[in-house]
């Protein structure tokens, strides 16, 4: 290697990186080495590259041409906009034209990153500069990704079209809202992308197209979905990005597309304060801005409330970084966001201050942290100097981050511990060696905490975060803060305790064994007025009436789902309360909860209804809509925390509802009641939330349609449904709605479920097929689970010997012999009485179930009543631990193990004899 390029080389921070990088290039392109010598600039540039990155050193390594392509981009140092990075990548895209789309914008987005990185190691550019750049990339990729899949779905249907004010048609516009670091220019290399895809109005495309015409929300759901397959389907190098869609309504079951209306109903009326939150950081990404405009300027007095104090707009925040110290953090490896005085604390300040007083002052609305920083010193909530050491450590913090994620492209905020790793970590950010860089990062970490602790008043909270961290064998870091605050929530409540109340009692001892329960009261006061006594007895209640009449008396949907939940809360916590106090079986608790999940279900068809009726301004006299119940609510098994495993279903035969609808097909009908039918459930709103609400086990999962007509239901069973499908539809259950509906098709279903089993039994051969399908779904969810937890762990549900064995084996055996649930009866015991009467497993099989499945489904209820939703067993809190095993009659934790051990032990034995070939 030449002397004089090998002296520089020992400048970078890894010369062995930036040598090894040289030697291979030369040996792969020996023409490239005299280039290089002759120019020392891109010799400069892309040793120090090697020596910054192996990803880029691959990259470089990979396309020769890019070498040529950098030497251009050099000379100029400025912040490119999208308009030109969108230039620039269609004619990049002009000279790939044979590669696929998601590959082109992956390998384009990288090839960026080689001039965006250089300027950032040689700080060219500020960090708010680097990061706009960032930002701009993704925008024009995405605005790239939006003109290709719109052309290929207006070939399909044509364009879409809607009705304007003036009754005239025009084209229906579609936007692209970037959310969280996108929304704020704030991305880092290996961020996410969170969208919100937006557009403007419903309608239908024109039908100009190969296919026809559909609605504008099929047509732009399906663009949403290929825009999604453009950007973030994974290729031999990577995808573009991570898309998250996460945020948008209603979640993971929510359209992927919405109109605006739709989307500024959801944010005024149904939104958590979270969620209303994340808009603080939002923009136009890609496509119409002014879709963006208008929806942003019709939810920002909810976003920014005038009514927000800023003493709650304070704690909100500071018990959401309370959360993420206790769950996200750890001890042993520093992380640059989450960790004490990291990136996070400086967005929280910003942020929080923002909820406390931009409401009434409309200046302070800055997506970007620094300009919000900045706005905020103006106006003196923060002094000039802790402006200017935030500044400091972002700029520090966030170029650490960059350091780090460049490494290999990964999306970590972990520092090395080991030292030559932390060394040359050390040395890319321009620090002579470990210790300088050690001081360095303490100086900044501890001054973003120091201001932290002031913004956020640490004096005030002290005794709680003493609480959280004072004992890591408590139930949960951040249910026993809510346990702690429980009385002084009650102080700023209108709830009056007096010292030596019945209902301060039952408070305590609740405290002293749930944490779960703890923090629902500590997060809701006013239930404490409805708590039962330790001397009452428990009397039922019919809770679908109650339910019903308290729902009737609402005038908005708002308050449907405030009334809905403070009810539900008030039964749930007078059956754990009595359960607690020891005056009521499991098998009892379990049932009620089953009737208050029927209950709450019935409401919120009710409130599905209302909510159709007002947004369609239309009379429903039929709502020809049934729930089938799978899961613990298809046994009939409800427990604390339990999901709803939901199958929709409407009567297409008999649908009579859309007359008035025209042109409004029953399809958007029927997916809009699903979304406001889930939200009623599954939205977290200041009254707290029921149930997850799970739809995954419909027919073509993810892929089908939220709601499906009976006839299209059977269908799918008798021809469709693959074998593991079956296992699940064994317990299926008419639960709510039109029940005449819902047991018909439950009815039919188990008629063809078990029907098409029969059919195998005449054939030894198929048989074998169902019970080796039957096995690799239960080891592959035991594979799948576990992998995820260290040895040390006992999962009672998903390990070995937990009570999915039991599951899997009871419901093979029932369709290998045709045992169908009982009406009356559908719980895995009394199933396993009618095998065993039945003869389909032996007497010494049926024992180590029968004995197994108390005991586990035992242990189940009093984890989730004690510590919430969990399989695990708790083996680090001790205090947990032995709450259970009294409960239990158990005479030691010891006791509690030993019986857990053999139980999972013959249960598993049981499995393997009823599975052996």
């Amino acid at each position: 290697m030449p002397e004089k390029i090998e002296s520089f080389i020992k400048t970078l921070p890894d010369a062995d990186g930036a040598r090894r990088f040289y030697s291979s290039l030369i040996e792969k392109f020996p023409a490239e080495e005299k280039k290089l010598v002759k120019n020392e600039g891109l010799l400069s540039d892309v040793l120090t590259l090697a020596a910054f990155s192996p990803l880029l050193a691959m990259t470089m390594l990979q396309n020769k041409s890019y070498l040529a392509w950098l030497n251009r981009q050099r000379v100029s140092s400025k912040v490119r906009g999208t308009e030109e990075l969108l230039e620039s990548l269609e004619r990049f895209a002009l000279t790939n034209s044979s590669l696929e789309t998601n590959v082109l914008l992956a390998r384009f987005r990288r090839r960026e990153f080689l001039r965006i990185y250089l300027r950032d190691i040689r700080n060219l550019g500020t960090i708010a500069e680097i990061t706009e750049e960032i930002s701009h990339l993704a925008d024009a990729i995405l605005e790239y990704a939006l003109r290709q899949a719109r052309q290929e779905l207006d070939n399909r249907y044509g364009a879409p079209l809607e009705v304007d004010e003036k009754n005239r048609v025009r084209q229906a516009q579609f936007g692209i809202v970037a959310l969280g670091k996108l929304g704020s220019n704030e991305p880092n290399y290996a961020s996410d992308i969170d969208l919100l895809f937006l557009y403007s109005n419903d309608g239908t495309t024109s039908g100009n197209g190969s296919r026809g015409a559909v609605t504008n929300r099929e047509y732009f759901i399906k663009l949403a979905e290929l825009i999604v397959k453009l950007v973030g389907d994974k290729t031999g190098e990577g995808a573009a990005y991570r898309v998250d869609l996460r945020l948008r309504p209603h979640g993971r079951v929510g359209a992927l597309a919405i109109s605006r209306h739709d989307a500024v109903n959801y944010f005024q009326t149904t939104a958590r304060s979270w969620e209303r939150q994340v808009l603080i950081r939002s923009r136009s990404s890609a496509g119409d801005a002014q879709i963006f405009q208008n929806f942003f300027k019709s939810v920002e007095s909810s976003v920014f409330s005038k009514d927000e104090t800023v003493e709650n707009a304070l704690l909100n925040v500071r018990l959401s970084k309370e959360k993420i110290n206790a769950e996200k953090t750890s001890g042993v490896n520093f992380n640059v966001k989450l960790g004490r005085g990291g990136i996070r604390e400086i967005e929280f300040i910003a942020q929080a201050l923002q909820l406390a007083y931009a409401g009434r002052d409309e200046w302070l609305r800055a997506p970007h942290t620094l300009i919000s920083l900045s706005r905020l010193a103006d106006r003196k909530h923060i002094s000039e100097s802790e402006l200017t050491e935030l500044f400091a450590a972002y700029e520090f913090l966030r170029r650490l981050e960059h350091r780090l994620q460049m490494e290999n492209g990964l999306q970590t905020h972990i520092i090395p511990n080991e030292i030559e790793k932390r060394l040359l970590l050390a040395r890319r950010m321009n620090c002579a060696n470990s210790a300088d860089f050690e001081t360095a990062l303490k100086l900044h970490t501890e001054n973003v905490n120091r201001i932290f602790r002031r913004v956020f008043n640490e004096k005030e909270f002290a005794a709680n975060a003493e609480k959280i961290l004072k004992d890591s064998e408590q139930i949960s870091p951040v249910a026993e803060s809510r346990m702690n605050t429980i009385f002084s929530s009650l102080k700023k409540s209108d709830v009056k305790i007096a010292a030596g109340d019945e209902h301060l009692e039952t408070t305590r001892i609740i405290s002293e064994t749930s944490a779960h329960f703890a923090e629902m009261i500590a997060a809701n006061p006013n239930l404490i007025k409805n708590l039962p006594s330790p001397l009452d007895e428990f009397s039922e209640s019919d809770y679908q009436p109650i339910f019903i009449a308290a729902v009737e008396k609402q005038t908005d949907f708002k308050n449907d789902l405030a009334v809905l939940r403070r009810t539900w809360s008030r039964f749930l916590l007078e059956i754990a309360a009595f359960d607690i106090f020891g005056k009521m079986t499991r098998q009892n608790s379990k049932r009620l909860q089953t009737k208050l999940a029927e209950a709450s279900i019935e409401a919120a068809l009710l409130i599905t209804k209302r909510e159709l009726e007002r947004r369609f301004s239309m009379t429903i006299a039929r709502f020809p809509f049934a729930v089938l119940g799978l899961g613990k609510l298809g046994g009939g098994g409800m427990d604390y925390g339990s999901d709803l495993d939901l199958i929709l279903v409407h009567d297409a035969e008999k649908d009579d509802l859309f007359s008035s609808l025209s042109p409004q097909p029953s399809s958007l009908f029927y997916a809009r009641a699903v979304e406001i039918f889930v939200t009623a459930l599954s939205s977290l709103t200041r009254d707290g939330s029921l149930y997850r609400v799970d739809l995954r086990l419909r027919p073509d999962g993810k892929n089908g349609a939220t709601s499906i007509s009976k006839t299209a239901f059977l269908n799918y069973l008798e021809n469709r449904a693959a074998m593991w499908e079956w296992l699940a539809y064994v317990k299926l259950r008419g639960t709510a709605g039109d029940l005449d509906l819902a047991k018909e098709t439950e009815i039919e279903a188990r008629k063809i479920i078990h029907r098409n089993a029969q059919k195998l039994s005449t054939l030894d051969s198929r048989l074998s097929t169902l019970k080796a399908e039957t096995r690799r779904i239960r080891e592959r969810l035991e594979t799948e689970k576990s992998s995820r937890r260290t040895g040390k762990e006992i999962d009672i549900k998903f390990g070995a010997g937990g009570m999915l064995d039991v599951y899997f084996a009871v419901r093979f055996l029932q369709l290998r012999d045709d045992v169908p649930d009982d009406a009356e009866n559908r719980s895995t015991a009394f199933i396993l009485e009618k095998l065993s009467e039945n003869k389909s497993v032996c007497r010494a099989d049926f024992q180590n179930f029968a004995d197994g499945y108390e005991f586990l489904t035992e242990l189940d209820h009093h984890l989730r009543l004690t510590v919430g939703r969990s399989s695990k067993i708790p083996l680090a809190n001790q205090k947990a631990l032995e709450i259970i095993a009294k409960r239990m009659s158990l005479a030691s934790v010891g006791d509690l193990f030993e019986r857990l051990t053999v139980h999972r032990l013959n249960i598993r034995a049981s499995f393997e004899n009823i599975f052996k070939d």
